[in-house]
């Protein structure tokens, strides 16, 4: 193996300790969504919606932001991404299980994000309305001058809603410092994207005066290359970036989703071997910055990990029948 590759990392700017970090944050993010799959199973939450398969690109993409100054609008698999963000496994199995000390108050459905000390603008139901609220905050950065961008994620399938095609023609002709990125996992829940976009959905951003590219999301290394440059652009004042990064979404789209009944165990089987977290880890065991031995203290301390948030969150109590209205009207002397 030449050493170029060896030193990819090296050549982007990651240090050997960054891109352990960035190892650790998808390990974490796969067994959070491992734990909270078994959790529903075993009927102590109703829904999840899971992200495995798509954890590699989400934790690239974080590490090329700036988790002081930039604002995030994730989706709703993107639990890789506000881990890597700030987030932790605690606070997602709280969210998971609904309960009182959830910092939504037990309130939001699994995968509605919302942080606002770590910039993590909270998310809605309908999908894509968050594209049309980053396009609001990138105004607002360069109305004020401000040095940020706003970063946010859809899937292929929402790439149609009219927000989307709304936000990239507001963002286009007013240079807007907002990256796009579209995480095409092939699914659109039981659609697959040849049904849900004719063509490439790259390919959209010529049309609205910016520039696109497509990526392999499975390859960590490459999404944060085109993350990073595309925030140099937007803070440059070069205006917004859409990046598609191509991935698949090895589970069915929920827990509530039969999903033989429109792909096969082999389709599934072969994008297991695509993983882009056994791809980066393997990139790492060949550049001699991962051993087996410390792989397997990693994975041994990020069970640890989540087995003591699952315990606490599980002990925790839930929101009071009396808070039932709190968040919903304004209350005197409190936040609104």
């Amino acid at each position: 193996m030449s050493s170029q590759h060896i030193l990819k990392h090296q050549q982007l700017g990651l240090t050997d300790d960054d891109v352990l970090k960035m190892y650790s944050y998808m390990l974490k993010a796969r067994k959070f969504d491992e734990r909270a799959t078994l959790l529903q199973r075993s009927g102590k939450t109703a829904f999840h919606i899971s992200s495995i398969g798509q954890e590699a690109a989400q934790v690239a993409a974080a590490f090329a932001l700036d988790k002081q100054q930039d604002y995030f609008l994730p989706y709703y698999r993107d639990y890789a991404f506000v881990l890597t963000i700030g987030m932790t496994v605690q606070e997602l199995l709280l969210a998971a299980l609904f309960k009182a000390e959830d910092i939504n108050g037990g309130r939001q459905m699994p995968g509605h994000f919302g942080y606002k000390k770590l910039h993590i603008v909270s998310g809605s139901s309908p999908v894509a309305t968050q594209v049309l609220h980053a396009v609001g905050i990138a105004l607002t950065a360069l109305m004020r001058k401000e040095e940020h961008i706003a970063f946010v994620t859809f899937g292929e399938g929402s790439s149609n809603q009219g927000d989307v095609h709304e936000a990239f023609n507001f963002a286009g002709v007013f240079k807007l410092p907002v990256i796009f990125m579209c995480e095409n996992n092939q699914y659109a829940i039981s659609i697959p994207a040849h049904r849900q976009v004719a063509g490439r959905v790259v390919d959209r951003a010529a049309g609205y005066g910016f520039p696109g590219q497509r990526v392999d999301g499975n390859d960590a290394l490459e999404v944060y290359r085109a993350v990073k440059e595309a925030r140099e652009r937007a803070v440059r004042g070069y205006g917004p970036t859409l990046i598609e990064a191509m991935m698949y979404r090895i589970p069915p789209h929920s827990t509530a989703d039969d999903d033989m009944l429109y792909r096969t165990k082999e389709e599934v089987e072969y994008h297991k071997e695509q993983d882009g977290v056994q791809r980066f880890r393997r990139y790492l065991l060949e550049s001699d910055v991962l051993s087996e031995e410390l792989d397997r203290a990693l994975q041994e301390n990020i069970a640890k990990e989540v087995n003591e948030a699952t315990k606490y969150a599980e002990k925790s109590p839930y929101p009071a029948p009396e808070d039932v209205l709190r968040h919903v009207y304004a209350e005197d002397g409190g936040d609104v």
